[in-house]
């Protein structure tokens, strides 16, 4: 595929024509990446508007006892740390990708004057810039506001795919022991907000665990 064929996949730009996709595609390049390969380290000055067009991509901090603590994990036609780059900041965090994957680095002082003065193209950055602050408020929330309990249950009313992690996995998410996590997860299934099967947990009363951090 050709990268304005795949900068069109991208919700920013999907609507741009030929010739403004054409020169979007001359001020940007392609970079592949293997599994475990760092994108960028916390501090680090940005260089280019980075768009992830494959893969996943996990970006977290490390506090002052060498905890990692997952800020986000970004999938296909996702900006990434855009706030960054539009500020003139250093990297507030680090990346790296759980997965091969693939990004398109996008000259942004060129981007910049050629369209973000298009207000669609503005809308959707600047939209994507807010999606941002409110899943940095959903991190703060889970990882210092909430007790283990309702943290546990706020993540899995919110990601589809926590059920089918492995169990040391969603500890991880969640900053917990996996010990921790199957005494919870058991206290639900008691409560029948899970339900325990031949392939984990499903999840039966999504009310009843909002409940318990709302």
């Amino acid at each position: 595929m050709y990268l304005h064929d795949e900068l069109k996949l991208v919700k920013c730009f999907e609507n741009l024509d030929k010739h403004e996709l054409n020169y979007l595609a001359s001020i940007s390049h392609k970079r592949d990446f293997q599994k475990g390969e760092i994108l960028f380290y916390e501090k680090e000055t940005p260089k280019y508007l980075t768009l992830l067009i494959a893969g996943t991509l996990k970006v977290y901090k490390t506090d002052s006892k060498n905890n990692e603590i997952v800020l986000n994990r970004f999938r296909p036609n996702s900006l990434i740390a855009e706030v960054a780059v539009f500020e003139g900041m250093n990297y507030p965090a680090s990346a790296v990708f759980d997965t091969a994957g693939s990004v398109v680095e996008i000259d942004f002082s060129k981007f910049k004057n050629e369209f973000l003065t298009n207000p669609e193209v503005a809308f959707n950055f600047f939209r994507s810039l807010a999606k941002k602050i409110r899943n940095l408020e959903d991190v703060i929330s889970l990882n210092i506001v909430l007790d283990a309990t309702s943290r546990v249950a706020k993540y899995i009313c919110n990601h589809d795919d926590a059920l089918n992690m492995k169990n040391n996995e969603l500890a991880k998410h969640l900053h917990m022991s996996p010990e921790t996590l199957s005494r919870i997860l058991k206290k639900f299934a008691k409560l029948s907000f899970l339900e325990k099967g031949s392939h984990g947990y499903e999840l039966k009363n999504k009310e009843g665990l909002t409940i318990l951090y709302e």
